[in-house]
C-alpha cells in the first residue's frame, strides 16, 4: 500500500510538471506566432536579413525543445514509465563524448550562422548605400 502511495505521489508530481510544460509550450506558441507576424512585417521593410537573424536566434531553442519532446516520447512509450536498464560505464562514456561533440558542433554551426547573418546584414547595408549613390 505504501508503494502505491509513493507511486501516486510521483505521478501527481509528473502531472504538475506536464501541466507547467503544457502552459510553457502554449506561451511559446503564442510568442512564436507574434514573432512570425513581426518578422513578416519587418521583411517587407528590411528584407530577408531580419528573417535570417530570427532563424539563428531560435536554433538553440528548437534543439532543446526537440530533445525534451524526444525524452517525453520515450517516457510515454515505455510501459513502466522509466527505463530500468542502466547503461554500463563504456556506454555512458561514449554517450557523454557524443553529447560533448554534438554540443561543440552545434556551437560551431551557431557561430557560423551568426557570422553569415552578420555578413548578409552588411551586404544589405552596402547594397542600400550603393543604390543611394547610383540614384544621385
Amino acid at each position: 500500500m505504501k508503494d502505491l502511495e509513493i507511486e501516486k505521489d510521483a505521478l501527481w508530481c509528473g502531472m504538475e510538471i506536464l501541466e507547467k510544460a503544457r502552459l510553457w509550450y502554449i506561451q511559446r506558441l503564442q510568442e512564436n506566432r507574434a514573432q512570425q507576424e513581426n518578422t513578416a512585417q519587418r521583411e517587407r521593410i528590411v528584407g530577408k536579413s531580419g528573417k535570417r537573424a530570427a532563424q539563428v536566434h531560435s536554433c538553440l531553442l528548437r534543439s532543446r525543445i526537440q530533445r525534451v519532446n524526444g525524452s517525453l516520447g520515450a517516457v510515454m512509450s515505455d510501459p513502466n514509465g522509466i527505463s530500468i536498464r542502466k547503461p554500463n560505464l563504456s556506454e555512458a562514456e561514449a554517450d557523454s563524448d557524443l553529447r560533448w561533440q554534438n554540443s561543440v558542433l552545434t556551437q560551431q554551426v551557431s557561430d557560423k550562422n551568426r557570422r553569415i547573418s552578420s555578413l548578409e546584414l552588411d551586404k544589405d547595408v552596402l547594397l542600400n548605400q550603393l543604390r543611394l549613390l547610383l540614384n544621385r
